[in-house]
C-alpha cells in the first residue's frame, strides 16, 4: 500500500473484527456496512478528519455524518479509537437500555455524534445543512489571513439513503448552491435489506449527481485500495465550487462467509463465521473486543494532530480578536449560544386599536423586527415566500456568489419546492451551532416534512417551522390544502411546540418562546384570514401556552380555543351572556408550553366547577385532556370562501353558542360535580 503500512491494514481489520463483536454481543444490528466501509473509515479518520476528541464542540472541527445510520457500530468504534468519551464498555453495551451507544446515532447521547441518523436519507440531508452553515459562518466571519471557519463536512451514505426522496431534495439544492465543502462517500455495495439492488434500484447514480451539479469520483476497489481512497479524498478537497460524491465500490460484510449478500446486512454473524473471520485477519478467535496497541497509536496520533489544530486555531482567533474585536465578540456569543442583550424588546405589541390582519402578516412583521436584532436568525421558504411572508426588507439571499443572486453571507434561503429537504437541512444548520434556522410552507405541507420534523424534536434542535394557511380558513384551495389532522400529530410529537396564535401579542409570544427554547423545535401556525387584536391578550400571558382571556365568576361554561377560532368564541361569549349564560374564555396557543406550567396555574386556567368546551377548526383528536366536549371537524374541509366554509361546519359565533348551551344543559341535567379534565383518578389517589 503506497504511503500506508501494515499497521494501517491491522487497524482496518480491527474495525471489521470489532464490528462483528459489537453487533454479536448485542445480538442485534448491522455488521455488513461497517465491515465493508472499514478501509474508507480508517483513511478518513486517520488522515483527513480534523477533530479534537477532548473538545468535541470545537466550532471549526470537520463534521462527520453517518447517513446510513444502521451502520452505527462503525461510528461508535471510530469514536472509541479516536479517544472520544466512548469506552470499550460502551461498545459492549451497544443497543442496551440507557447506554450511550443506542441502536442508531443520537445527537446529545454520544460524544462526537453531530446529528441523529437512522431514518434513511436524513443524514445526508443534515450534512447539506451543516455545509450551508459553514459556508454562511465563514462568509460572515472570515477575513483576509483569518480563515476561522473553513471545515469540511464528510458524510457516508448508501443505496438506501439515496433512494429516499428527502436525499434527492437536499442533494439537488446542494448542487445548486455549489457547496464545495461537502464530500459524500457513497457505499456502493449493491445490497439493501430486500436483497440485491437489481430488484428495485438500477438508476445511474453518477449521472444523477452530475445532473445535480456535483463532482463525481470513483474508487473501484474500496475493499483494499486505500491509496485510491486517499487520492479521491484529496481530489475532492481541491474542488471548491461543487459538492463531491465518491462512488466507492465495496463488498458488504467483507471477510464474512456471507460477504456480498443481504444476509450480512442486518443480522449478527454466526459464531463460526466470526471465528473464521478473526483467523483470516490475524486475530485470536477466542478474544473479543481486541484492539492492538498499534491501532490505538494511529488514532491517538490523529487526535493529537487535531488537538494541535485547535490550539493553532485558538492562537489565530486571539490575533483575530485583536484586529476585529467586534466580530470576535459576536462569533463567541453565537458559539456559546447566548442571545443578544435585550433582543426581545424588538417584539411588537398590539392593542385593540390596531387593525385586524392575518396572523401570517403578523408573523412577517415579527420576523422583520427579529432579523434586525438576531443576526443568527436565518431561514426561508419552500417556494412560498410571497404566501408565507417570510422574507424581510433588504434581506440578501444565500447563494453562491458566481450566480449574481446573492452570496454565502445571505440569510434568506430559497429552498424550492422541497419541504422535507428544507426541514432536514434546517436540522443540520441548527446542529452546526451559531445559527437559528427557520423553514416555511403551508401547515398542510409540514406533513411532507414529517420525518425531519420528528428528528428535530428527538435531537432537541431549535428549528422553527413557519406554517401559514393554517386551517379551513384558507378557503378556496379546499380540502387538499386544509390541514384538518396536522395539528393533532404535531401535538403528539414529544418535545415539539405547536403554536397557533390568535392575535399579534400571541404571535410575538410564539416567537419569544420558540427562540428562547434552545432544545425544542417549534411549528408556528398562522392564518390567511384577518384576525382582530384581542383586548386582554399579552406577550407575557400567551408565553405560558394558555391563559384566561375572559373571566367571570360562577361560570356556567368555559370555552377554550386556539388561533382564528378564539375571536369567534369571544363573540359567542357575548351571545351567551345575553341569554343569561356565564361563559369564560381561554386561549390555548401551545399545549406543549402550557403543560410545563405548574398544576396550580393550569387548574386556574381550566378549573373544576363548570364544563369545558373546546373549539377548533381541526380534528378534535387530543382535546380530551383539556375539555369535556369538543367542537371541531369530523371530516375533511370544503372549497369556498373562508366565511362560507366556517358556516358550513357551524363554526360561527352562533354555532359555538348553540353548542355551549347544549353542553351547559347536559351537565346541569346530570346534577353531578364537574371536575376539570386536568384532574385524573391518579391525581386524586396521589393527593390522598
Amino acid at each position: 500500500m503506497s504511503g500506508f503500512t501494515q499497521n494501517d491494514q491491522v487497524a482496518i481489520n480491527t474495525i471489521r473484527a470489532l464490528a462483528a463483536d459489537v453487533v454479536g454481543k448485542a445480538n442485534s444490528g448491522h455488521p455488513g456496512a461497517p465491515m465493508g466501509m472499514a478501509p474508507v473509515a480508517h483513511v478518513l479518520f486517520s488522515r483527513f478528519m480534523r477533530f479534537n476528541s477532548k473538545n468535541s464542540k470545537w466550532i471549526n472541527r470537520d463534521r462527520f455524518v453517518l447517513s446510513n445510520g444502521h451502520a452505527c457500530a462503525l461510528q461508535y468504534i471510530l469514536l472509541h479509537l479516536a479517544g472520544y468519551k466512548v469506552s470499550m464498555d460502551d461498545l459492549k453495551a451497544f443497543r442496551q437500555i440507557d447506554s450511550i451507544t443506542p441502536g442508531h446515532p443520537e445527537l446529545g447521547v454520544t460524544d462526537g455524534i453531530e446529528v441523529t441518523t437512522g431514518p434513511l436519507g436524513q443524514g445526508i440531508s443534515n450534512a447539506v445543512g451543516l455545509a450551508i452553515a459553514q459556508a454562511h459562518m465563514g462568509a460572515v466571519f472570515n477575513k483576509d489571513n483569518f480563515s476561522l471557519i473553513d471545515n469540511y463536512t464528510y458524510v457516508f451514505t448508501g443505496d438506501g439513503c439515496l433512494q429516499e426522496g428527502v436525499a434527492s431534495e437536499a442533494c439537488s439544492l446542494a448542487g445548486h448552491l455549489k457547496l464545495g465543502n461537502l464530500i459524500a462517500i457513497y457505499d456502493d455495495n449493491k445490497i439493501t435489506i430486500d436483497g440485491d439492488t437489481a430488484v428495485s434500484f438500477t438508476e445511474d447514480v453518477e449521472a444523477r449527481f452530475k445532473s445535480y451539479g456535483w463532482e463525481v469520483l470513483h474508487v473501484e476497489k474500496g475493499d483494499d485500495d486505500v491509496a485510491a481512497i486517499e487520492a479521491a479524498l484529496k481530489e475532492a478537497q481541491k474542488t471548491k465550487d461543487q459538492p463531491t460524491i465518491i462512488n466507492l465500490k465495496t463488498t458488504i460484510g467483507f471477510g464474512s462467509l456471507k460477504q456480498g449478500g443481504h444476509d450480512v446486512h442486518g443480522a449478527p454473524l454466526k459464531k463460526d463465521d466470526i471465528t473464521q473471520l478473526k483467523k483470516k485477519f490475524g486475530f485470536n478467535p477466542e478474544e473479543t473486543f481486541a484492539v492492538p496497541q498499534e491501532t490505538y497509536d494511529i488514532y491517538n496520533a490523529a487526535a493529537e494532530k487535531g488537538a494541535k489544530a485547535e490550539a493553532d486555531w485558538n492562537a489565530l482567533f486571539k490575533q483575530y480578536s485583536e484586529k476585529y474585536p467586534k466580530e470576535a465578540s459576536e462569533l463567541t456569543r453565537r458559539v456559546e449560544g447566548r442571545l443578544p442583550e435585550g433582543w426581545e424588546k424588538a417584539l411588537p405589541t398590539y392593542t385593540t386599536s390596531d387593525a385586524a390582519v392575518g396572523s401570517r402578516k403578523l408573523s412577517e412583521t415579527t420576523i422583520s423586527k427579529l432579523a434586525e436584532v438576531l443576526p443568527e436568525l436565518v431561514g426561508g421558504s419552500a417556494d412560498l415566500t410571497g404566501s408565507n411572508l417570510t422574507r424581510w426588507k433588504n434581506a440578501e439571499d444565500f447563494q453562491h456568489p458566481s450566480t449574481g443572486l446573492g452570496s454565502y453571507a445571505g440569510r434568506y434561503f430559497r429552498f424550492g419546492v422541497r419541504e422535507h429537504g428544507m426541514a432536514a437541512i434546517c436540522n443540520g444548520i441548527a446542529a452546526y451551532g451559531g445559527l437559528i434556522p427557520f423553514g416555511a410552507t403551508f401547515l398542510n405541507f409540514v406533513s411532507y416534512a414529517a420525518g425531519a420534523v420528528r428528528l428535530s424534536a428527538l435531537s432537541h434542535l431549535r428549528v422553527l417551522q413557519v406554517a401559514t394557511h393554517d386551517s379551513i380558513g384558507l378557503g378556496e384551495d379546499g380540502p387538499t390544502h386544509q390541514p384538518v389532522e396536522t395539528a393533532a400529530w404535531l401535538r403528539a410529537v414529544p418535545n415539539l411546540a405547536f403554536w397557533r396564535p390568535a392575535d399579534g401579542n400571541e404571535t410575538s409570544a410564539s416567537y419569544l418562546v420558540s427562540i428562547l427554547s434552545q432544545h425544542t423545535p417549534s411549528v408556528l401556525a398562522f392564518s390567511r384570514q384577518n384576525l382582530p387584536q384581542l383586548a386582554n391578550s399579552s406577550i407575557e400571558k400567551a408565553a405560558k401556552g394558555g391563559y384566561v382571556l375572559e373571566e367571570v365568576e360562577n361560570a356556567d361554561v368555559t370555552l377554550v380555543s386556539t388561533g382564528s377560532e378564539v375571536p369567534l368564541c369571544l363573540e359567542a361569549v357575548g351571545q351567551l351572556k345575553s341569554k343569561g349564560i356565564k361563559a369564560r374564555l381561554v386561549s390555548l396557543p401551545c399545549f406543549e408550553v402550557f403543560e410545563t406550567q405548574s398544576r396550580e396555574y393550569k387548574l386556574s386556567v381550566l378549573p373544576s366547577g363548570a364544563p369545558i368546551l373546546s373549539v377548533e377548526a381541526y380534528s378534535t383528536f387530543g382535546w380530551g385532556q383539556y375539555s369535556h366536549d369538543h367542537f371541531g371537524l369530523k371530516a375533511w374541509g370544503a372549497s369556498g370562501p373562508y366565511d362560507q366554509v366556517y358556516k358550513k361546519f357551524d363554526l360561527t359565533p352562533e354555532g359555538i353558542a348553540k353548542r355551549a348551551e347544549k353542553v351547559v344543559a347536559f351537565y346541569k341535567k346530570r346534577g353531578q360535580p364537574v371536575f376539570s379534565p386536568l384532574i385524573s383518578a391518579l391525581d386524586d389517589i396521589s393527593d390522598e
